[in-house]
C-alpha cells in the first residue's frame, strides 16, 4: 500500500442493512457481497455475528466464499461479541475483528463508564481481540462529539493494545468538512503510533454532508473510507461508495488519491442493492441516479450532441451504463428531435420536421416524458394512418363460477370482426378475445393498475408492457370500468408494435415507448 492508496471498506451488509426495512435474506447478502468482491472492495464489513443467528451464518458463509476481499465483523466492547465475530470471520483468507465503543460524553452515559473505566475496557477489548486476529479495527463511536483530550487518549491505548486500523467516525453526521480534514490531520500529527496504523473516516449523512467529509478526511491523511452503496445506511444514510470512488476518479488532479474498485460494475451493483434492499434510488442522485446521464434542456442536448464533453464530467460507461441519454420532453430543442429521428431510422425534410415540432411541443407540455413510440406515434399520425386496431366494444361475464367470459368487437384494419373467449378472470379472458381476433406474438411483461381518484366509481387506469422480438411497447388506459381500461391498454400497446414493425427491423431496442388514451 502506497501513501496515496486509500482503501474502501463498505458496510452496506451491516451499516446498510440497520435502514429500517432494508433487510436483506440470506442469499441476498451472499450475492452482494460476490459482487463487492468483485468489483474490487478492499474490506466488506459482512455482518455484526453477535445480533442473530443469520447474522452469524451469513458473515460466516461470506468469510468462506470471499476471493481477494478482507471480510471483517462486527463487535461491542465484550469479549462475548468479541468471541462471536472471530467464530465467524476466522475462515476468511484475510479476517478483521471490528471493535467499538462510544465515546463522547453522551455516550459514556449510556453504560454509566468513567473515563478511566473506559480506557480500561477500551486496552482489555482490543487486546482480546488481537490475540484472536492479527487484523483489528478499532472505532471510537461518536468521535467528532468526543472531547479531544479523552479521544486522543482512548486511540493512544487502542494503538498499544493492538488495533491496525483506527476508525473515526461522524456517527450523527454532525461534522463540516474542514473539521472532519482538520481531525485526522491532528490526530495523525499527535498520537503516538499513528504512523503504524490506517486512519478510517465513517460519515453519517444527517447534513447531507457524509461524502464531502469523507474525503475532506483522506486530504487530512485518512487512507480507509467507510461507506455503502448507493449511500444506504441509518437515518440519512451514509458516504456512497460510487461517490467517493468517482470523486477521486475524476479529480484526481487534485485529490491524487487511488482505489482498486473497477467502477464499470458500479451501475449493476447499486441496481441490485436497490432491489434486495426495497430502497430505490432518487433518480437525480449522483452517479447512479436514472438522470444523472440524462439531458432534456434543449441548450444541453444541443451541446451534448456536439461535443459530450460540454455537460458531462465523466463518461457514462465507467460506470456501467451503455451510453448517455437524452430523453425527450416539452424543454428539448429541434435538434434533439433530428436526432432521435435519425436514431429510429426516419429521415424528415426541414418543413416537415418544422411541422413535427409543434405537434411535439404540443404532446410534451401533456406529458412529463416522450417515449420513442410517442414519436413514431406523431409521425404515424401525419402519414394520415390510423391505428389499425380498434375496440368496438365489450361485454364480459365474471363472479364465482368460471369459466369467465368475454363477449368482444374489434375493429381491425377496417373490417369488424367478433368473438366469444374464456379465461381465468374477467382481464385475462378479455385479452384472449384480442388474440383470437388479431393473432400476435407479443408477449406481456406487465400489467398494473392504479386508482386515479378514490371511492367505488374511481377512474382506474391500466397500464401495459408488450415484448415482440426485442421490440417494447407499452399502453395505457383510462376508464372507471377496469376491464374496459385493460382491453384499451392492450390494444394501444399492440397498435404501437405494429407502428414499430413498420418502422424497424427485427430485434431493435425500443428503449422504452409507450402511448397512453383516456376516454
Amino acid at each position: 500500500m502506497t501513501k496515496n492508496d486509500v482503501l474502501i471498506f463498505d458496510t452496506t451488509l451491516r451499516d446498510g442493512e440497520q435502514s429500517p426495512g432494508a433487510t436483506m435474506t440470506h442469499a441476498e447478502k451472499l450475492e452482494i457481497a460476490e459482487l463487492l468482491d468483485d468489483m474490487g472492495v478492499d474490506i466488506i464489513e459482512a455482518g455484526f455475528p453477535i445480533a442473530s443467528e443469520g447474522d452469524f451464518k451469513a458473515v460466516s458463509e461470506i468469510a468462506e466464499l470471499a476471493k481477494t476481499s478482507t471480510i471483517c465483523g462486527l463487535a461491542r466492547a465484550n469479549f462475548k461479541d468479541i468471541d462471536r465475530c472471530w467464530e465467524a470471520v476466522k475462515h476468511a483468507k484475510s479476517p478483521r475483528i471490528h471493535t467499538f465503543i462510544g465515546t463522547s460524553e453522551l455516550h459514556r452515559a449510556i453504560p454509566n463508564l468513567t473515563m478511566d473505566e473506559m480506557a480500561e475496557r477500551i486496552h482489555e477489548c482490543v487486546t482480546h481481540a488481537r490475540n484472536l486476529c492479527d487484523n483489528v479495527q478499532w472505532s471510537s463511536m461518536d468521535a467528532t462529539r468526543t472531547e479531544w483530550d479523552f479521544l486522543k487518549r482512548t486511540i493512544d491505548i487502542a494503538i498499544k493494545a493492538g488495533a491496525t486500523t483506527i476508525n473515526i467516525p461522524d456517527t450523527v453526521g454532525y461534522t463540516a468538512p474542514v473539521e472532519s480534514a482538520d481531525l485526522i490531520r491532528r490526530l495523525i500529527a499527535e498520537v503516538d503510533g499513528a504512523e503504524d496504523v490506517v486512519f478510517a473516516t465513517h460519515c453519517h449523512n444527517d447534513l447531507g454532508m457524509a461524502t464531502a467529509n469523507s474525503l475532506a478526511a483522506v486530504e487530512g491523511g485518512a487512507r480507509q473510507i467507510e461507506c455503502t452503496i448507493n449511500g444506504l445506511g441509518e437515518r440519512a444514510g451514509n458516504t456512497a461508495l460510487e461517490e467517493v470512488v468517482m470523486a477521486l476518479k475524476v479529480r484526481s488532479d487534485i485529490m491524487p488519491y487511488t482505489t482498486k474498485i473497477d467502477t464499470r460494475k458500479i451501475m449493476n451493483i447499486s441496481r441490485r442493492v436497490a432491489t434486495v434492499s426495497g430502497f430505490a434510488v432518487q433518480f437525480n442522485k449522483a452517479i447512479v441516479g436514472k438522470n444523472a446521464f440524462a439531458h432534456e434542456s434543449g441548450i444541453h442536448q444541443d451541446g451534448m450532441l456536439k461535443n459530450k464533453e460540454t455537460f458531462e464530467i465523466m463518461r457514462p460507461e465507467d460506470v456501467g451504463l451503455s451510453g448517455t441519454s437524452l430523453p425527450l420532453g416539452k424543454h428539448s430543442g429541434r435538434a434533439a428531435l433530428r436526432a432521435k429521428l435519425e436514431e429510429l431510422g426516419i429521415d424528415m425534410a426541414d418543413n416537415q420536421l418544422k411541422d413535427l415540432f409543434v405537434r411535439f411541443k404540443d404532446l410534451a407540455d401533456r406529458k412529463k416524458e416522450v417515449f420513442d413510440d410517442d414519436i413514431l406515434a406523431l409521425v404515424h399520425q401525419n402519414s394520415g394512418a390510423e391505428d389499425r386496431l380498434k375496440l368496438v366494444s365489450l361485454k364480459v361475464v365474471c363472479g364465482t363460477d368460471g369459466p369467465q367470459t368475454a363477449d368482444m368487437v374489434m375493429e381491425v384494419d377496417g373490417k369488424e370482426v367478433s368473438t366469444t373467449a374464456t379465461g381465468d378472470g374477467p382481464v385475462d379472458a378479455t385479452f384472449n378475445a384480442v388474440k383470437e381476433l388479431f393473432t400476435h406474438g407479443a408477449r406481456l411483461q406487465l400489467y398494473q393498475v392504479s386508482a386515479v381518484t378514490e371511492g367505488t366509481d374511481a377512474q382506474a387506469t391500466v397500464s401495459v408492457r408488450m415484448e415482440e422480438e426485442g421490440r417494447i411497447a407499452t399502453g395505457q388506459s383510462a376508464d372507471t370500468d377496469t376491464v374496459v381500461a385493460s382491453a384499451k391498454a392492450y390494444i394501444n400497446a399492440l397498435n404501437r408494435l405494429l407502428v414499430r414493425r413498420e418502422q424497424s427491423g427485427p430485434g431493435y431496442d425500443t428503449k422504452g415507448v409507450s402511448y397512453k388514451d383516456v376516454s
